[in-house]
């Protein structure tokens, strides 16, 4: 057994079974061991940037680390943005990094860099199997450090003859580090801030908290003390549809945000950090909260929230009973043009029961949180680290991850091209994706932040920087090249039929809104 076997037998019998791959030469031995040993599923991915992201949206609805597969220091670094995205989620990851042999490093072929050096900014655990006896070893290492609370993404540098020599065996993997419970202090103030808070203390929740559990704990919270229960602006997954207790995100808009959250006096932290803006402006606050704004911290990721939750209700005598009841906007089959409101609706009566939305809509999709909270139960997903280019490759783990539920991923038009390779994966692997592209033929984004910042009136020159036209994509024609059956629409009634084909259907489709 070479070392590239004992890795692979390794991983497997360590829990991670799904591969997502881009190899190169120096990991050709390792592809003849993913060959060669049953139980691994290997998906191919034609950029990186879909292979990192897809790890990410694996880990997001499974619950348990995949592995990937990448191409020596240049194909690392083509997956860091969605490694990135993919830290901010604490999302658990084992990326495997060909390396050169050992021997031939110092030569400094074409391809040589310090792999290392790129790994550890989006890695919390990096090593280089020094050989092939090591390798099974530094396999385990990896898969547990991938599996610790919070989860960690795991990169691990196998030198081509560490690969190719011969092994000693499959290392055990520590068994799984339990998430730490939480701690009765922080709970006890908790409790205590709330009661003498009321409607004063907002209850920010991110992570494990937006469970269907842990929302139904917050409104019984909520409605025993009169707080307000807030979701971070981005959240890894939240529970939404009817039936759950619907939350709104703090916006992502300074102007938004900054009269919501004026007159809370207390902040309570479950999983979620700070309110702070996501770029500084000029003559605008970093921080959201308002001055002399208490903050207290109740769990961190590496907390048992939920079970935190559990432990304030009851120190509140908070009971099922206390939750109020929400008044949710109605939903309809929407008519007519294609409006930011009539595609939210469109949207809310499309989800299928059960459904994985992933949320890469930006500017469009700021309105789509109230008529989606009384669709069908569902799960939300969005880009945590703001790299864009998240979506299609998250939708396409989580694809893999859950087979047996719709994913339904909503793309702008620039953020689409970033990793649209997505869709030939999604067709080799008869994944069920419905995507949506929002073709408005600019970075509206964009444009919004060059008047935020207050950098004048566009010229000609910059609007070219920020519009995506001249020549017009052709998202359908795109589509179709690797695969995936697509259409057009440019309206309402059209958007409504369109949604209804491409849920009912297997396999992955594309619908471009033209807006």
């Amino acid at each position: 057994m070479n070392g590239a076997e004992s890795l692979v037998r390794t991983l497997v019998a360590g829990g991670v079974d799904v591969c997502f791959t881009n190899p190169g030469t120096s990991e050709m031995h390792f592809v003849a061991a993913l060959d060669r040993v049953e139980g691994m599923r290997c998906v191919l991915g034609l950029f990186e940037g879909v292979v990192t992201g897809a790890a990410d949206g694996y880990y997001r609805m499974k619950g348990t680390p995949a592995s990937t597969l990448l191409h020596l220091g240049p194909g690392l670094a083509n997956g860091l943005a969605n490694l990135h995205n993919a830290k901010k989620a604490h999302s658990g990851i084992v990326n495997i990094v060909g390396q050169h042999a050992t021997y031939h490093i110092g030569y400094n072929a074409p391809l040589t860099s310090d792999i290392e050096g790129l790994a550890r900014p989006m890695s919390s655990w990096v090593r280089t199997s020094p050989d092939a006896k090591s390798v099974a070893a530094d396999g385990a290492a990896a898969i547990a450090a991938a599996k610790s609370s919070p989860p960690q993404i795991a990169t691990l540098i196998l030198p081509a003859d560490t690969a190719w020599n011969e092994a000693d065996g499959i290392a055990q993997v520590p068994a799984d580090s339990q998430r730490a419970s939480y701690s009765a202090q922080a709970v006890d103030h908790a409790a205590k801030v709330l009661r003498n808070g009321g409607a004063s203390t907002l209850l920010l929740m991110t992570g494990s908290a937006l469970t269907e559990h842990g929302l139904a704990l917050a409104a019984q919270i909520a409605g025993k003390t009169g707080c307000k229960v807030m979701g971070q602006t981005y959240n890894p997954r939240m529970a939404r549809g009817r039936g759950r207790f619907a939350i709104d995100r703090i916006p992502y808009v300074i102007e938004q945000a900054l009269p919501i959250l004026k007159d809370f006096k207390n902040i309570v932290l479950v999983e979620a950090n700070d309110p702070v803006a996501f770029f500084a402006y000029p003559n605008k606050p970093s921080m959201l909260k308002p001055q002399g704004c208490e903050v207290h911290r109740m769990t961190s990721g590496a907390e048992n929230s939920v079970a935190a939750l559990e432990a304030l209700a009851g120190a509140l005598h908070a009971q099922p009973q206390d939750r109020q009841p929400q008044k949710m906007v109605e939903i309809a089959k929407p008519t007519g043009a294609l409006t930011h409101a009539s595609i939210a609706q469109a949207i809310a009566m499309a989800i299928p029961e059960n459904a994985i939305v992933v949320d890469e809509s930006i500017t469009t999709g700021r309105g789509f949180f109230p008529p989606t909270a009384a669709a069908a139960p569902h799960d939300w997903l969005q880009n945590m680290g703001g790299s864009i280019g998240f979506s299609t490759p998250v939708a396409t783990g989580a694809a893999v991850a859950c087979p047996d539920r719709k994913v339904i991923c909503m793309v702008g038009d620039g953020s689409a091209m970033y990793t649209l390779q997505s869709l030939w994966t999604q067709a080799r692997e008869g994944l069920n994706v419905v995507t949506i592209v929002f073709a408005n033929k600019i970075y509206q984004i964009l444009r919004g932040e060059f008047d935020g910042v207050g950098a004048g009136e566009p010229g000609q020159r910059a609007q070219d920087m920020l519009k995506i036209d001249r020549p017009d994509l052709d998202f359908v024609a795109l589509a179709k090249g690797m695969g995936v059956p697509g259409r057009a629409v440019a309206n309402a009634d059209d958007f409504n039929k369109a949604l209804a084909e491409a849920v009912a259907e297997p396999g992955p489709r594309l619908i471009e809104v033209q807006m």
